[in-house]
């Protein structure tokens, strides 16, 4: 099949002009139109880095940072000398990979800082919490985090006493990547995660502390975490600015 057949196809501008990086806006890009059969030929096989730079009018490095994470999760496989193909995985068997976000930051190509608000043992939690971890104490850590030095979202974070406590004890809190702290270093395999996505308006202090205008949209996430025996590690809360945070869902009848 020629590239003349896949140019045809109109597919979704990069926007410039975005903070968010071009690699990480084509990666997303690509993810979604390899599902729906567009970039692949009827075998599989993905159009050659060449060729995607001349659709998306980007360099051959920012087409080849952007197709190593779908390599990296599984959706793309290569063979030397062939090229590259789309594993035979269906859409709906595929899941999302839990991340903190430290390292969602970072594969998004930004440099990761941060800034304490509150840490410390809490004995009485807040409703939502004590169902989500099924205990009435945790360690709490609320926290700015940063991409490139811009305030970008407000994580609260709420870890059984188990895990806080170690994290308490560890130089740079402000920055350290939780999950990669606690796989690494605590020898507790983090599973899967349950998350909520909805909509709301940044409040005066939200604001003041994103940069942004009171009542301004934020993305809010709910997200409990699990250990690999199934039990509850961390219940997180958080707010993001939206124009540095999109989730995308495909869905197939």
């Amino acid at each position: 099949m020629s590239i003349n057949h896949f140019t045809k196809h109109n597919y979704p501008l990069l926007d410039h002009k975005s903070p968010i990086p071009l690699h990480y806006q084509l990666s997303n890009i690509i993810r979604e139109e390899i599902v729906d059969g567009n970039l692949i030929d009827e075998n599989g096989k993905m159009l050659t880095e060449a060729e995607l730079t001349k659709i998306f009018k980007v360099s051959r490095i920012t087409v080849r940072n952007a197709l190593k994470p779908l390599v990296e999760e599984g959706i793309l496989w290569r063979e030397r000398g062939k090229g590259t193909f789309l594993k035979n995985n269906k859409a709906e068997q595929w899941h999302g990979h839990l991340m903190g976000l430290s390292e969602t930051i970072e594969s998004a190509g930004f440099r990761v800082n941060g800034k304490i608000l509150e840490q410390g043992m809490i004995h009485n939690l807040p409703e939502k919490a004590r169902q989500s971890l099924q205990r009435d104490d945790a360690w709490k850590l609320k926290r700015i985090r940063y991409a490139d030095d811009q305030p970008i979202a407000i994580e609260k974070a709420f870890f059984i006493p188990k895990i806080g406590l170690e994290l308490s004890k560890q130089d740079g809190l402000e920055n350290l990547g939780a999950y990669a702290f606690i796989e690494n270093h605590l020898n507790t395999r983090l599973h899967e995660a349950t998350q909520v996505i909805s909509a709301v308006n940044a409040s005066e202090t939200e604001a003041e502390l994103l940069h942004i205008e009171k009542n301004d949209a934020l993305i809010y996430t709910e997200r409990l975490t699990k250990s690999i025996d199934g039990r509850p590690a961390e219940m997180l809360e958080a707010v993001f600015r939206p124009d540095f945070f999109q989730y995308m869902i495909h869905l197939k009848r």
